[in-house]
């Protein structure tokens, strides 16, 4: 199986992206629909992850203020590195446009996956919609 890596505007990601985050956040997590729903996803960046049969399998999301988000892999394909290239596109996307760092709320059972990515945990666990979140942050080298 080979996947192919996508990154736009909500408009060219909306339907990829809505059906991996509602598969995994609303019907798996449980997590409200209007806390899904933030309002947010027109001003962000979009990658979403497609299979050879065209299915979204993956996505994610980087805010105008350098916040990651909604990263989401369906349940049966995690663990093969799906998230990671979601992870990667997002960060180098941040660092072309000049961001110093990337932060996110990280499920803290997520938070060793973005370890192995050169984040950092900050601050004390939060609860959000329900599941323990921790906050983290990347800083990019200078260069």
């Amino acid at each position: 199986m080979s996947y192919r890596l996508t990154l736009g505007d909500w408009d060219t990601q909306q339907s990829g992206a809505r059906a991996v985050r509602y598969e995994v956040f609303v019907l798996e997590q449980n997590v409200p629909l209007d806390l899904e729903w933030d309002g947010m996803d027109a001003a962000c960046l979009h990658a979403v992850v497609y299979d050879d049969a065209g299915q979204a399998v993956a996505t994610g999301r980087l805010l105008p203020d350098g916040h990651i988000g909604r990263m989401a892999v369906r349940k049966s394909l995690r663990g093969q590195g799906i998230g990671g290239l979601v992870l990667e596109a997002l960060m180098r996307e941040a660092k072309r446009r000049g961001d110093r760092c990337v932060l996110l709320n990280a499920q803290t059972h997520a938070a060793p996956f973005y370890q192995r990515y050169g984040f950092r945990r900050e601050g004390d666990e939060f609860m959000e919609a329900g599941i323990p979140h921790i906050g983290m942050r990347c800083d990019f080298a200078a260069s």
